[in-house]
């Protein structure tokens, strides 16, 4: 027979339940009202629709602050503005934190950054991702160096967390000065339409500086961060939507760096074939197309994570399965600016590539480049250095890699988009492919300039027959495949097919680098 509580058990055992209560209430009904006001979850309703129904386990609920100036001895709220714990994410370990607005305006604390900095240290000792849910008016004024110290402990283990487990950020609210940094060092950023915003310095500093004028939207809101800055990889349009994306982006990759990336099973067939992609690709190579249209006629289910949709739009980045396997995708875009490579493409595909490699996420490439933009503009911001990070990275990535030429892979550009010559495994292109150092009319233009001159009237037809010729002998794929830098010149509507077979081949693909600390990215 149980024994009956006695008096002090159960004074101990209320307690705890009006500690957990007033950890659960946050800053209470009226800020909770605000914050439903302004189009945004709490704190936990955000946790709880990103983990699986049931499964978050709450860490360090009953966390105060321990500051003792400017009347904060009498404000204290158990947990002190931000929930962390662990759940799971379709079944797989995943950890979490989430900014409470509604307590102190979500700011950083010393023990409110200790508490992050334990799921983050949780997360690599135990090999999952780690997701932060930023929505914070930055460092707690009241306690002064302690809190920026706090910022500091987190970007450290950004850093360290760094390739070794994906983590995400979503920012949910404000994210201002220093506390931008950890969301940076992390790899991806989501953002929500009119409700987030990041920057460094905000519009009344800037106005006081610089004398601009502009507005938090303006400076750092989600549009701008997502087609101007690059800084932020998806925009949603609410908190209930990001929270699904990240679920979604979480499902195409692996827990940690040691594991490969979840398969799924799939209907379409790998040997599926897609006769509209023989017309797809103009025969004209200054006719654009669609490369979305190609993509997705030969993944899986025709479904594909765009990342970084609205940066940089003349390349392609994103997520998709091949007979159920997850790769990352790296596409030029001929539909803008010709697919061309710029200083924002070559920024955008290095970090993606680099990504995938860190997690043994397969690399697919399509490739139609004319080269790298020409202009001032371009050379004066270091086109150089920021096109060798896209190079270095493909040369560095021991992934599988499959490249398919489907249209031009002109000059240095060839070389960078995961060619041959740079330890790419399967490369492949369509019977129209031109692979050259240039277009065939520039060539033309260049080495016979004095024979079209002294042809006057007939300079056209000459033109027409020097192209041919150039085309039948430098410039078409055969004379690539010939060489060896090609494995095979494909049919279009193989294209899937083929892509399938190359990653079976390359299932068990084991390369390494030099011994070294690390490389010398081009930064």
């Amino acid at each position: 027979m149980a024994e009956q509580e006695s008096a002090g058990q159960r004074a101990g055992r209320e307690e705890l339940a009006e500690r957990l209560r007033a950890a659960r209430q946050g800053g209470g009904t009226d800020r909770v009202e605000r914050q439903h006001a302004a189009g945004k979850l709490t704190a936990r309703e955000r946790v709880e629709l990103l983990l699986d129904p049931g499964s978050f386990v709450e860490i360090d609920a009953l966390v105060t602050h321990r500051c003792q100036d400017f009347g904060m001895v009498s404000q204290t709220v158990p947990g002190d503005g931000v929930v962390c714990g662990y759940g799971t994410v379709d079944d797989r370990l995943t950890y979490v934190f989430a900014q409470d607005f509604t307590v102190f305006g979500g700011s950083l604390s010393e023990t409110n950054a200790e508490k992050i900095c334990k799921v983050m240290d949780l997360a690599m000792e135990n090999g999952a991702p780690i997701v932060g849910i930023n929505d914070s008016g930055g460092a707690r004024i009241q306690e002064g160096v302690a809190s920026l110290g706090g910022y500091a402990d987190i970007f450290l283990r950004n850093t360290l967390a760094s390739g070794v487990v994906p983590q995400i950020s979503a920012v949910m609210g404000p994210c201002a000065g220093g506390a931008v940094y950890s969301p940076a060092i992390t790899d991806f950023i989501f953002m929500v339409e009119g409700t987030s915003y990041m920057f460094v310095t905000g519009p009344e500093v800037i106005r006081t500086v610089t004398h601009e004028e502009v507005t938090k939207e303006e400076l750092g809101g989600a549009s701008t961060h997502a087609s101007k800055s690059g800084v932020s990889h998806f925009t949603v349009a609410n908190d209930a939507a990001c929270l699904a994306a990240i679920r979604e982006l979480l499902s195409y990759l692996p827990s940690n760096n040691l594991e490969e990336p979840p398969r799924t099973g799939t209907d379409d067939p790998p040997d599926r074939e897609d006769d509209s992609l023989d017309t797809l690709v103009p025969e004209d190579p200054n006719r654009p197309y669609d490369i979305q249209r190609l993509i997705g006629a030969v993944v899986d289910d025709g479904r594909f994570l765009e990342v970084h949709a609205d940066y940089a739009r003349n390349l392609v980045v994103g997520f998709a399965r091949f007979a159920g396997q997850s790769v990352g995708v790296v596409a030029n875009q001929p539909a803008y600016l010709a697919g061309v490579l710029d200083i924002d493409a070559s920024l955008k595909g290095a970090r993606f590539v680099r990504f995938c490699d860190a997690f043994n996420i397969p690399l697919v490439t399509f490739e139609d480049v004319p080269g790298f933009l020409p202009g001032t503009q371009q050379e004066f911001g270091g086109i150089i250095k920021h096109g060798a990070k896209l190079l270095y990275a493909f040369c560095e990535a021991t992934v599988p890699k499959v490249t398919v030429i489907t249209r031009k892979a002109y000059g240095g550009a060839y070389c960078v988009m995961a060619s041959k010559h740079i330890r790419t495994d399967v490369n492949l292109a369509y019977p129209n492919a031109e692979i050259a150092v240039m277009g065939s009319e520039g060539a033309v233009n260049i080495l016979y300039r004095r024979e079209l001159q002294a042809a006057g009237d007939e300079a056209a037809e000459v033109r027409k027959r020097k192209v041919a010729e150039y085309r039948a002998k430098f410039s078409n794929p055969f004379v690539a495949a010939e060489r060896g830098y090609l494995d095979a010149v494909i049919e279009p509507r193989e294209t899937r097919f083929h892509i399938v077979r190359a990653l079976r081949q390359l299932s068990s693909k084991r390369q390494s680098l030099p011994p070294k600390k690390h490389g010398n990215l081009p930064l």
